[in-house]
């Protein structure tokens, strides 16, 4: 495509946005919603609205060359993947599950169920910084030696006994003379062969022909009918045409030219920020000192003093820029100032205090309702909207043709960064300015210089830091250690993608009959992608988002679980650690060994971050009891430390714990939700979701999916299997040998069947026991009693004390 296809496309997106901004920040605040079905119905329409755009935006970010323009993409990108997760969140909330379905809203906005997939960006593993790579190929390097150590240990050479020797000698001799043997029995039927031949040798040739073209033909008639009746899809289609092949090269080409502008915009706005240090920033200070020496004198005439001049924290001399009088400007910064001073209030403010919360529970009655949370994204969305609007929307690139940065754009941004750093310099000459005319002052009325300044409050931060163990050693030390200990492990090559599944297009129509319907995989991927992936990805989403420290991933074995974890490492370049109860048994023994056990781990997850902590057989820290079979492998040692370190954890930390579980039950519930704030049930395939399976992994495997495979009837019989089961049965029957069959003998369904039986499935009376412990968490409670209209629909607003008041003792 054109870049003037994408920039077409990025108005289009930005025009969507801008209205979706016009419905949610309206000049009049809407009155709150009573009900909570068209509330949800509301949220659920901008959910699916926002992930257009962002479907949009992520295609435009991807092949967009210009990198001022994709600068802006990328941050109006980010705000909505943001505003996405908080859209999510509500729907949560208000609805009481992790899983939503929105047949209704597609079929409004004449949308595909294919349109609800959440887009994943490229600039998660693309635009990484040079930092982050030195990091990641150092660790790939101690991966690779630790191969090598591996490979060597197996290749070692043992002394070989006299009597295996013989062994070895007397089976290579039995073989040679079996081979004569053979060799000489084979002339002797050769020669037998030619004196039993006669002369209807062509005659024998003839029919053979004969019976191979008619089945040749058949075969071939067949197959052309099922092409024309569109039961079976062309073989030039299976193969990538010259033009898919042409804008696979263009899309290459233009990641290329992306660098490489990248680069060249990277060294103009050096040269530039040079340019203007030299040739502007001298004047700037002078400017900005005769304003702020005006200033002065302004508030001395207007107060008959000298002001205070603002600290570095409310923002140094840009406050005084502002469009306040100095009478004004003075009396904030003395309040700044007395906040933290005045802790306790008198009784008369108490009494106010308390008339202004009666008036507020007057109000909350008056306007009770289900209103929307407050966004941190929305004045983002706003300012890139008006960046747009203000720069691209209307500007002039006939002459851009190749789409390069532009010099003027980047002065103009460029001067506000060098005037910042003139204006912390001249803050400091004016702070020591004012100091001596005040002094100079002081001393003409006689007045004692103050020599004990105020010194503020509340600048030391009550929260201990956190103890370094490890402060005498590098990273690549710590690194090639849990390596070592197996707690540092390499990713799978898998993506969201390969997790296969499939639309739930009942989930509707159940819950409209009263039935809560289990999720399918597709829904399953979607969740995770929003939870996980998007986060990790984006440090300006994972900042300002509702933030998730922990995952639970709940499902019986086969389901996927840790293919999720594996392919939400490789679309985001998360590094994985394992700290799961069989991977740390035995390792860093003692209370000391457990602590610096820890201490690594999240030090090394913290400076290599994206990155994944993995904890397979979660339920095993929170036993209700430990099996006896058990005890020596202490598996709940990790159950008192890492809830605490997860505390630890702030918005800048993109560090996500995942824990995985089979067996839910044999764990203490309200423990394991409350380490896990985030729990995902995983279900076994429905009927589309194994259509989907079958179909895709027989591909996958070698296998030719033909009219003589009937996926519908293997879907139905395999009900209960799992994607782990029915990998297990296709490579059983996929062997080389059966694969090399398939042009005579194609492959049936009931060749699977066999190697399915060998396996057990998921009984229903085991997914049953997994929805009834997930009514037992927080989600599945609330869920339980909106079902049963216990819920309470608006919060009750607090009420004022009208009654008599307790006599003081």
């Amino acid at each position: 495509m054109s870049q003037r296809y994408y920039n077409q496309m990025w108005a289009d997106a930005q025009h969507e946005l801008s209205d979706l901004l016009a419905e949610e920040l309206p000049a009049e605040p809407l009155s709150p919603q009573k009900d909570r079905v068209v509330f949800v119905q509301r949220v659920a329409t901008l959910y699916v609205r926002y992930i257009q755009i962002c479907r949009k935006l992520v295609e435009v970010h991807d092949l967009l060359l210009h990198p001022q323009k994709r600068r802006v993409v990328r941050a109006s990108l980010d705000a909505v993947m943001g505003r996405v997760l908080e859209l999510k969140n509500e729907m949560v909330e208000k609805e009481f599950s992790e899983y939503h379905y929105m047949d209704d809203i597609l079929y409004a906005l004449k949308l595909t169920p294919a349109k609800l997939e959440i887009p994943i960006p490229h600039y998660f593993l693309n635009d990484v910084s040079k930092t982050a790579q030195d990091r990641k190929g150092m660790l790939m390097d101690i991966f690779k030696m630790m191969e090598a150590i591996k490979s060597l240990d197996s290749v070692t050479l043992e002394e070989m006994t006299q009597e295996e020797a013989i062994k070895i000698i007397q089976s290579a001799e039995r073989a040679r003379q079996g081979r004569l043997r053979a060799k000489l029995l084979q002339e002797i039927s050769r020669s037998k062969r030619k004196d039993a031949e006669t002369a209807d040798t062509i005659s024998a040739a003839i029919c053979i022909q004969k019976a191979w073209r008619s089945y040749i033909q058949r075969r071939k008639t067949q197959h052309e009918e099922r092409i024309f009746l569109g039961m079976v899809m062309d073989s030039k289609y299976l193969e990538p045409c010259p033009d898919e092949i042409a804008v696979l090269a263009a899309e290459a080409d233009t990641r290329i030219k992306q660098k490489e502008y990248e680069e060249a915009y990277q060294k103009s706005v050096q040269l530039v920020v040079n340019e203007l240090r030299e040739m502007e920033a001298y004047d700037m200070s002078l400017t900005l000192k005769s304003q702020i020496q005006q200033w002065f004198f302004e508030c001395r005439n207007a107060t008959g003093a000298f002001p205070e001049y603002p600290s570095e924290e409310d923002g140094g001399s840009s406050l005084i820029f502002e469009e306040k009088t100095p009478e004004q400007l003075k009396t904030e910064i003395d309040e700044n100032e007395e906040k933290p001073i005045s802790r306790n209030y008198s009784s008369k403010s108490k009494k106010t205090e308390g008339k202004e919360k009666l008036k507020k529970g007057v109000e909350a009655e008056e306007e009770a309702g289900l209103k929307m949370l407050p966004s941190a994204f929305l004045p983002d969305l706003e300012a890139g909207n008006k960046v747009y609007t203000d720069v691209w929307k209307n500007r002039d690139e006939s002459e851009n043709f190749s789409q390069k940065h532009e010099v003027e754009l980047i002065k103009e941004e460029m001067r506000k960064v060098v005037e910042a750093e003139v204006r912390v310099q001249v803050d400091e000459q004016m702070r020591q300015e004012l100091a001596e005319m005040k002094l100079a002052v002081d001393k003409d009325k006689g007045v004692k210089p103050k020599t004990n300044a105020k010194k503020k409050k509340g600048s030391k931060s009550g929260k201990k830091k956190e103890k370094d163990l490890t402060a005498d050693r590098s990273l690549e030390s710590l690194c090639q250690e849990l390596v070592e200990q197996g707690l540092l492990k390499q990713t799978n090559n898998v993506r969201m993608q390969d997790y296969l599944g499939e639309y739930s297009y009942l989930g509707t129509t159940l819950r409209q009959n009263d039935i809560e319907p289990m999720p399918s995989l597709s829904d399953v991927r979607q969740v995770l992608s929003l939870y996980a992936v998007l986060p990790l990805g984006s440090p300006a989403v994972h900042e300002k988002a509702p933030l998730i420290k922990a995952l639970l991933l709940v499902g019986p074995s086969g389901v996927g679980k840790k293919m999720l974890v594996h392919a939400i490492c490789q679309e985001t370049g998360s590094t994985l650690f394992d700290l799961s109860p069989l991977n740390t048994a035995g390792k860093y023994p003692g209370k000391d060994g457990l602590a610096m056990m820890l201490h690594m781990v999240f030090k090394v997850a913290r400076l290599l971050q994206p990155s994944v902590i993995l904890i397979e057989d979660a339920e095993k820290m929170f036993y209700k009891k430990t099996p006896a079979a058990e005890t020596e492998l202490d598996p709940k040692r990790l159950k008192k430390n890492l809830p605490e370190l997860l505390k630890l954890i702030k918005g800048e930390d993109r560090v996500l714990v995942i824990g995985t579980t089979k067996d839910p039950h044999s764990a203490d519930v309200e423990s394991l939700c409350k380490m896990y704030t985030k729990i995902i049930l995983i279900p076994r395939p429905d009927y589309s979701s194994r259509y989907v399976l079958w179909k895709k992994l027989i591909m996958k495997e070698g296998g030719e999916v033909t009219f003589a495979l009937d996926l519908s009837s293997l879907a139905k019989n395999s009900d209960g299997y799992t994607p782990g089961h029915m990998v297990q049965a296709i490579r059983s029957v996929l062997t080389k040998k059966r694969i090399l069959q398939q042009a005579r003998k194609p492959l049936t369904a009931r060749e699977f069947i066999p190697a399915l039986a060998k396996l057990d499935p998921v009984f229903q009376e085991e997914e049953e026991a997994l929805k009834s412990w997930y009514a037992k968490t927080p989600l599945g409670k609330k869920r339980i009693k909106a079902a049963a209209g216990k819920e309470e629909e608006l919060p009750p607003p607090p009420k004022g004390k009208t009654t008599k008041t307790k006599k003081k003792k």
